[in-house]
């Protein structure tokens, strides 16, 4: 009988013991299996908005109950969050709810200015704020206007990362014979670091001659007016610019398929142009524990217009004057690609889907020079990663899909080759 009795708490035991495996394997399932970006590990991203469309460009679908808002991922660079102390009032008035709101018409009409953008050939100024630092006869060295100009946000400290990308995806010689600008964007630090790092910018000014920058404060609530400024200067002073293209100092960037695939220079240049990682669909962050969080009362609409990530976006060269003129009828915001986006939808400028989905991403793709040669953008570099991802990606592009194909073709006869081995 005891036997028995043993016999039986065994096998429930190893019952037990199954059954806490199996749901130990269901939950690994689970995770592998849950939808992510390509690329971008499913832990990873920060929420900018949540609720409404899903994101367009990835086609992810989130299983979720109606009565909870799901978080949206937009990667929206700067990580520091420092209050506002330059924007005047004067120059941001009104604002509107999105094209998807059944009284967009009525709301665009409401809450904006009469200093409408009708006139899209109005006197360009600087606007309010002064340039410290500005190169105004950069695009005139070309001759003829450049195909491409390319506004980098960056800080005074990043010297390693401007430097990196003067050497790798800036460098002018991605496109010699067709005229690329290479320009970084910067506000003003206050302080004696400040002031130390503004002797040191200007040094820096005077050696390569690729740096703007305006009297105002170098913060994450200002990434709008750095924006708005490289669109002020190509308005002013490049306004024959093929295409333009706004990015960060902490990204990859492979020009050379930008330039050759995308924009093709063969072709006559496009007008009112925009493409990049469309967000489409993207409701407005209400919590206000969040660095994201929109107040109601900034922007009252439900949805947002259709945007790009700030990660990275291409436009034509016209459309720099456009978004510029927008912007001065248009209340401001502080999440910039968000707020680019409202002034396209004023302009009743749809972005543009990009012909390949995974062109541009705001996250971070695991490298290879295959999937690198076939990518606008990919997110999240230091400087050192910068230089040797890319001087890999320009010493294996001719070849680099050849090569993975050759290496997964080789791997089957390999293992093949090593069985046969240990069978002997």
């Amino acid at each position: 009988m005891q036997w028995r009795r043993r016999h039986c708490c065994t096998h429930a035991a190893k019952l037990l013991y199954l059954l806490s495996l199996l749901g130990v394997l269901v939950f690994l399932v689970q995770q592998v299996w849950q939808p992510r970006f390509p690329g971008m590990p499913w832990w990873r991203g920060h929420p900018v908005v949540y609720g409404g469309g899903g994101l367009h460009a990835t086609k992810a679908k989130w299983n979720t109950s109606a009565s909870h808002s799901v978080w949206r991922l937009v990667i929206v660079p700067q990580p520091t969050f420092k209050a506002d102390a330059n924007i005047s009032s004067q120059e941001k008035r009104g604002v509107f709810p999105p094209q998807a709101d059944p009284n967009f018409e009525n709301n665009l009409a409401a809450n904006t200015s009469q200093s409408e953008v009708g006139d899209l050939s109005g006197t360009i100024t600087q606007g309010p704020f002064p340039y410290i630092l500005n190169e105004p006869n950069k695009c005139t060295e070309n001759r003829p206007a450049p195909f491409l100009v390319l506004l980098i946000a960056t800080e005074a400290r990043q010297v390693e990362a401007r430097n990196a990308i003067r050497q790798t995806w800036g460098n002018e010689s991605v496109a010699p014979t067709l005229g690329f600008i290479r320009l970084f964007l910067l506000g003003k630090k206050e302080g004696e670091l400040g002031l130390l790092q503004q002797r040191m910018l200007e040094a820096e000014s005077r050696r390569h001659h690729d740096i703007i920058q305006q009297d105002f404060l170098d913060s994450y609530k200002n990434l709008t007016l750095k924006t708005l400024m490289g669109m002020n200067w190509v308005a002013l002073h490049c306004p024959k610019a093929s295409y333009v293209m706004k990015t960060d100092s902490d990204m990859f960037v492979n020009t050379e398929y930008l330039i050759y695939k995308l924009l093709k220079p063969e072709l006559r240049p496009r007008m009112n142009y925009f493409t990049g990682n469309n967000m489409r669909g993207f409701a407005p962050n209400r919590n206000k524990n969040s660095k994201w969080y929109m107040p109601p009362e900034l922007y009252p609409g439900e949805k947002y217009p259709t945007f790009c990530s700030g990660t990275g976006y291409v436009f034509s060269g016209d459309v720099a004057r456009k978004i510029y003129q927008a912007s001065l009828s248009i209340r401001y915001l502080h999440l910039e690609d968000v707020y680019v986006g409202v002034c396209l939808a004023k302009l009743r400028i749809e972005p543009t889907p990009p012909p390949n989905e995974f062109l541009f991403n705001h996250w971070r793709v695991s490298y290879s020079s295959c999937k690198y040669s076939h990518l606008i953008t990919s997110h999240g570099f230091h400087p050192n990663e910068l230089l040797k991802y890319w001087h890999h990606l320009q010493s294996n592009k001719r070849s680099a899909c050849l090569n993975m194909f050759k290496e997964r073709a080789g791997k089957p006869h390999s293992n093949r080759m090593a069985g046969e081995k240990a069978a002997h």
